[in-house]
C-alpha cells in the first residue's frame, strides 16, 4: 500500500509540473513505471476526481481538486489575512514581485505574493512551488540562519539540479554556495543576480517568529535592468522591516504555528 501511495504521489507532482498535460508513455518513462501499472494507477486518480484525461489528445491532467484543497487549507489557516498586507504594502514601496515562502520540514513553498510592477517588465513566476535552495534568493535566505554543516545538508538532499535550467552565475559547487551564504548573514539578507534565471535578481530575508524559529522568507524579485544591485542594497532595510513585521504577526496564524 505504502508503495501504491508514493507511486501516486508521484504522478500527482509530476502532473503539477505539467499542467498542459501528459501522454500515458511520457509519464510512464519519465517516472519508470510499467505502463499498465500507470494506466491502473491513472485510473484510480481519475475517479477520485484528481486527474482528468483529454480526450483529442490523450493525455491526462490534474483537475483543480488539488488547487481547491490548497487554497481552502490556506484560507483556513488565516496566513492570508496575517502577511497578505504587509506583501501588498512592500510590492508597493519596491515597485516589483514580493513573495512568502514558509519552511514545512526541508522545503521552502511559497504561498502568497503581491505584485508590485504596473508597467514594463513583470516577473510573476508559478506559485506553491518548491524553492530551490542553491540558487535561490529564498533559499539562500533560509540557510544563512543555519550553520555551514546544517545548510549544506539541505542542498545535498535536494541537490543541485542541472545547471541549463537556471541563470548563468547559478552556484554549482559548496564553495559557491558558501559564498553567497557568508554574504546573505552579512547583510541580513541574501541577494542574487543572474543565479536563478537570466536576466532576473532577487532578495530575501528570513522570517522569524516570537520564538526566534525561522518559519519562512519574504522575497522580492524582478528584471535585472529595473531590480540591480544598488537598488536591492538600498531595498534592504524595507525588505528586513516587512520580514520582521510579518513575523510578529505570525501568532495569527495556524500554519506558522507550526514547529519549523
Amino acid at each position: 500500500m505504502s508503495g501504491q501511495l508514493e507511486r501516486s504521489l508521484n504522478v500527482l507532482e509530476y502532473l503539477v509540473a505539467h499542467p498542459g498535460g501528459s501522454s500515458l508513455s511520457a509519464l510512464s518513462s519519465a517516472l519508470n513505471m510499467p505502463l499498465s501499472a500507470t494506466h491502473r494507477l491513472l485510473g484510480e486518480l481519475i475517479r477520485l476526481g484528481y486527474v482528468r484525461q483529454d480526450q483529442s489528445h490523450a493525455e491526462y491532467m490534474l483537475t483543480i481538486k488539488l488547487v481547491a484543497m490548497g487554497l481552502s487549507f490556506l484560507s483556513a489557516s488565516g496566513i492570508t489575512d496575517v502577511a497578505q498586507p504587509l506583501l501588498d504594502q512592500l510590492a508597493a514601496e519596491t515597485g516589483e514581485l514580493v513573495r512568502l515562502a514558509v519552511v514545512d520540514g526541508d522545503a521552502l513553498t511559497f504561498v502568497a505574493k503581491a505584485q508590485g510592477a504596473r508597467h514594463g517588465l513583470r516577473y510573476d513566476p508559478d506559485m506553491g512551488l518548491s524553492v530551490q535552495l542553491s540558487c535561490s534568493a529564498a533559499g539562500h535566505a533560509w540557510l544563512s540562519t543555519m550553520n555551514d554543516e546544517e545548510a549544506l545538508q539541505r542542498v545535498a538532499r535536494q541537490g543541485f539540479g542541472q545547471p541549463e535550467n537556471f541563470g548563468p552565475k547559478a552556484p554549482t559547487t559548496v564553495k559557491a554556495v558558501l559564498a553567497y551564504l557568508k554574504q546573505a548573514r552579512s547583510r541580513g539578507f541574501s541577494l542574487i543576480l543572474d543565479v536563478f534565471a537570466p536576466g532576473m535578481s532577487a532578495m530575501a530575508a528570513p522570517v522569524r517568529n516570537a520564538q526566534g524559529q525561522v518559519i519562512g522568507v519574504v522575497t522580492v524579485a524582478g528584471p535585472a535592468i529595473r531590480l540591480t544591485e544598488e537598488r536591492m542594497l538600498a531595498l534592504g532595510p524595507a525588505v528586513l522591516q516587512a520580514a520582521e513585521q510579518i513575523g510578529q504577526a505570525s501568532s495569527g496564524s495556524a500554519l506558522f504555528k507550526r514547529p519549523a
